[in-house]
């Protein structure tokens, strides 16, 4: 296949160290792009790098492909930076399509954060100066709708924690998990995933955690969103980037890149039918995420594949679980490469291109390893699969199920009353503004209609700590539980 895209640089790294020994996501990003220049063994590559692709972090530098190929003498290149709201993954897949396409020959793909920068310059007093960049890129690409609706902002705010407990909590329940065992569950798997972090080099935390350390809140773990305490959430502030170079094989032929750098996409998919969570016809499942995951694991069928390693995007327990589900995987402690973004680190937008060359490390090792990466934008709004091999198994492959999950999955209808009876589908308990504790409850009520509402009482969120109350049929005055 001439045109067949191939991964031939990867390239990361990580600091942690005092604020002057630490970069700023600018020269984090192109430390890592360096890297995966020289891991080519060819520095020819970069002439022929068309493309630069970004994925926006928390930083407001407006066009950093633009400095980094300018930096590192590409000659000509067009710019992507995709907000959040966009697959990383989706990048990715861009990349491929256009080299097959052959609108390209090659691409970098590039992200990185800084965030604990920013913390060693609180702690020390210093100030952080970010570098400025005010050039667009050629192509700022956003998602076309709000991950969330104002009634949900109102009640949980922009921080993914509470959503994803929502989803827990409609997970636990609706596949019969049993209350207390459920949550201890998910702290034995992620005690498991501590240790994996602990010896993967560019873990972030190198101290393992015992499932009770994770399962019981402390000064040191305290309560984010019941269940979720500090050590179920991803760890966002860090200092890590991660870049790859795609080409085609034909370039990477004329270039004599060894063919045991190379890694290959055999497959991939998205769901992009965006969704809010409060809408959804279930919480804990979506039609576009199992078809994406059908569309992998047929591709694994009918050319006899059997993945070696998966990576399941691991923000909060929910999205770990729902992705093992659509992947029938039963054994969850399996399915991190890293140690999980609670652990390894999880870089707010760019978490799947580290995951995805740590993978490719893996794979090095042994050409015939197979892997699956998965990804989340949102509040589990959209998911992606990507299927990796050492070896070109197979041509490769990619669906986007969006158009067929739209016409499956509908958005449920939002109530207007204040007033009324429903069944609770799922909820959590945070600390709101003034440190008392609030219990943010999505209900549906008799007329199939979805709305929130909340409690201050601290006898009904006690009782929501310690059993199950998802599937109660309750009433509900002015937008506040009654019974």
């Amino acid at each position: 296949m001439k045109n067949r895209p191939v991964v031939v640089g990867i390239g990361d790294i990580q600091q942690k160290d005092q604020f002057d020994n630490l970069d700023e996501a600018l020269i984090l990003m192109e430390k890592a792009s360096i890297k995966a220049i020289k891991d080519c063994e060819n520095s020819e590559i970069t002439k022929y790098i068309d493309e630069v692709q970004i994925p926006k972090g928390f930083w407001k530098y407006r066009d950093p492909g633009k400095w980094i190929a300018e930096k590192n003498n590409f000659p000509n290149v067009t710019t992507t930076v995709s907000k959040i709201g966009i697959l990383q993954q989706s990048l990715i897949n861009d990349a491929c399509k256009k080299i097959i396409d052959g609108k390209i020959k090659a691409c970098l793909i590039v992200g990185g954060e800084a965030r604990y920068k920013r913390i060693k310059a609180q702690i020390e007093n210093k100030n952080f100066i970010e570098t400025e960049l005010n050039e667009n890129p050629d192509f700022y690409v956003k998602p076309s709708d709000d991950l969330n609706i104002n009634i949900e902002i109102e009640n949980l705010g922009t921080m993914a924690v509470g959503y994803y407990a929502i989803l827990e909590s409609a997970f636990r329940c609706m596949k019969n998990k049993d209350f207390h065992e459920h949550h201890k569950n998910i702290a034995n798997v992620y005690s498991k995933f501590s240790k994996i972090a602990k010896v993967n080099k560019m873990g972030w935390l190198k101290e393992s955690f015992t499932s009770e350390d994770i399962l019981n809140s402390s000064k040191r773990n305290p309560q984010m969103a019941f269940p979720y305490n500090k050590l179920h959430c991803t760890s966002w502030n860090v200092n890590q980037a991660a870049a790859m170079i795609l080409c085609s094989e034909e370039l990477a032929d004329k270039l004599n890149i060894n063919a045991k750098k190379r890694i290959y996409p055999l497959a991939s998919s998205e769901n992009n039918h965006m969704i809010p969570t409060l809408l959804r016809q279930n919480l804990f499942e979506s039609y576009g995420l199992n078809l994406a995951a059908k569309f992998i694991l047929d591709v694994c069928k009918k050319n006899n594949l059997k993945p070696t390693y998966y990576d399941l995007y691991s923000c909060f327990p929910a999205a770990v679980q729902m992705f093992a589900e659509a992947l029938r995987i039963k054994n969850i402690s399996s399915t991190s490469l890293t140690g999980g973004m609670s652990f390894a680190g999880g870089p707010l937008n760019s978490y799947v291109i580290n995951s995805t060359v740590q993978l490719f490390k893996k794979i090095r090792e042994n050409k015939k390893n197979i892997g699956i990466i998965t990804g989340v934008s949102g509040m589990m709004t959209k998911q992606s699969f990507a299927l990796w091999s050492g070896e070109p198994n197979c041509q490769y492959e990619f669906t986007d199920v969006s158009l067929k999950a739209s016409k499956k999955e509908i958005a449920k209808e939002l109530s207007n009353k204040k007033d009324g009876n429903g069944k609770i589908i799922g909820y959590t308990v945070l600390n709101d503004k003034n440190s008392a504790k609030k219990a943010v409850i999505y209900i549906e009520d008799i007329s199939g209609k979805r709305n929130i509402i909340k409690s201050y009482d601290n006898e009904f969120i006690n009782k929501m700590e310690n059993n199950e109350w998802v599937g109660r049929n309750i009433t509900y005055k002015d937008l506040q539980l009654a019974t």
